[in-house]
């Protein structure tokens, strides 16, 4: 189900600890997008995280490394990674980076924004969710959003 928290929620927004398990790591493009949904799914539901849980997981992930094919340059990487009782994952691209004050508060289109569905969705579903600039490396020059979800 989708998480109900009004805007404004105390959700932590900053990045976990740096130590987890890492369960995927890929490099994408779109042609590989299809194939990249399946793997995080099935890494989710190694770890033991359930239904709906799962499909809101995935779809966050899908939305956030479909957006850095779209507007960062057409690749991205994507780090999956069980931390303490969250499943984490980190996408990064090379694109111009963003902030996260362009994701809309309401549902896009009810405040007349005719994108960002996908980014405004995947914070929705997330226990936790940041958006960051790029270290300046060839894996993360643009941005890096991390969206992570607890596992009980």
């Amino acid at each position: 189900m989708l998480n109900p928290e009004p805007a404004g929620h105390d959700r932590a927004k900053v990045p976990a600890e740096e130590s987890g398990r890492r369960l995927l790591q890929r490099r994408f493009t779109a042609r590989l997008l299809p194939q990249l949904r399946l793997l995080v799914e099935e890494c989710a539901a190694r770890e033991g995280l359930n239904e709906p849980r799962r499909g809101e997981f995935v779809l966050a992930v899908d939305e956030i490394a479909g957006n850095a094919v779209e507007h960062a340059g057409g690749a991205g990487r994507l780090v999956l990674r069980r931390v303490g009782d969250e499943l984490e994952c980190r996408i990064s691209d090379a694109g111009p980076g963003f902030s996260e004050a362009v994701i809309p508060e309401l549902l896009p289109g009810l405040d007349g924004a005719p994108k960002g569905r996908g980014l405004w969705l995947a914070r929705l579903v997330a226990d936790r969710f940041a958006v960051a600039s790029g270290t300046g490396t060839e894996e993360a020059q643009g941005a890096v959003v991390t969206v992570a979800v607890r596992l009980r």
